[in-house]
């Protein structure tokens, strides 16, 4: 299958090409490579991937990549409620615009699978589990942005959307503002982690499993289709506290320190059910246990912290 993959060589791009390469795709990643970073050299010899530097909101190239394109999987964004705080304008144009103008290039049999956030539940209802069903009520710009996309994307058929869980592990182009990788960063080199609001939960999943989730839709998308998905690690519906306890244990010097006062700024607190998505075949692999030795090894080899995403 010939692919469109915008934002390719971001965080959860740098993992998800190299999949699709090895199932066999054709790849053309888009990315204006905001951030320096270098993550897609080691697949550059792989024949059947083509890099185009360049933005995703340029009508006329995209209008020229997609021409002989399968499915389109626009990952290109920024991510995370601190950046669009910061650069709200941009979000809306990359963040909900640029998929907009996707959607309205595309030719009707082209499929989309965009990946969205768990993060619009915003707040949720006590020990109730968010499902697919649940109203959607953001509490950040990044929220609302993702959330609209979502609608459009719905609405314009031929498409589904995923749902993802806060992800975390080791990616070549890493990030540490993700809460289970800044908690294990923070672990190793510092000591302590102080926590603001403990009892906030989240679910989790790790990149690979963000990039298996990918491979099954593309296999599976005629089933699929038309639909929202919540995907993450149904063992890791946690909350601060609970995940801090976890790095602990790996970590055992770990101090962990609950603030008496002060906020969140991110004020998520939601248990999200992924049983839609399982119940179609799909099984996050990858434990909390394991993403957190995996950071904890890979961390030693960071000579300092500049995988920011602000």
């Amino acid at each position: 299958m010939r692919l469109l993959v915008t934002g390719g060589a971001g965080y959860i791009g740098a993992v998800l090409v190299p999949a699709l390469l090895d199932a066999g795709h054709m790849v053309t990643v888009i990315d204006n490579f905001r951030y320096g970073q270098a993550s897609l050299l080691p697949i550059a010899h792989r024949e059947h991937l083509r890099i185009v530097r360049g933005d995703a909101r340029d009508e006329a190239l995209m209008r020229r990549e997609l021409k002989d394109i399968d499915a389109i999987l626009p990952l290109a964004a920024l991510t995370g409620a601190p950046v669009c705080d910061k650069f709200p304008d941009e979000a809306r144009l990359v963040n909900l615009e640029a998929v907009k103008l996707i959607l309205a290039l595309r030719r009707p049999e082209q499929k989309v699978i965009f990946p969205t956030t768990n993060s619009g539940y915003g707040i949720g209802e006590n020990d109730k589990q968010c499902t697919e069903e649940t109203p959607l009520r953001p509490v950040s710009l990044y929220g609302r942005l993702k959330v609209e996309a979502e609608q459009a994307v719905l609405r314009s058929g031929n498409a589904m959307t995923l749902r993802l869980a806060t992800v975390f592990g080791v990616s070549p182009r890493m990030r540490l503002d993700l809460l289970v990788n800044d908690f294990a960063y923070r672990a190793l080199r510092e000591g302590f982690l102080v926590l603001f609001e403990p009892h906030f939960r989240r679910n989790y999943i790790h990149v690979r499993d963000v990039a298996r989730a990918f491979l099954h839709c593309l296999a599976h998308f005629e089933m699929l289709k038309g639909e929202a998905y919540n995907v993450g690690l149904s063992s890791a519906n946690l909350s601060k506290r609970q995940l801090a306890e976890e790095i602990k244990k790996q970590a055992p010097s770990l101090v962990i320190i609950d603030a008496p006062v002060g906020f969140d700024p991110d004020k998520r607190d939601y248990i999200v059910s992924n049983e839609k998505f399982e119940k179609t075949g799909f099984q996050a692999q990858v434990t909390l246990k394991e993403g957190i030795a995996e950071l904890i090894r890979g961390y030693a080899a960071l000579p300092s912290d500049p995988f920011r995403n602000q």
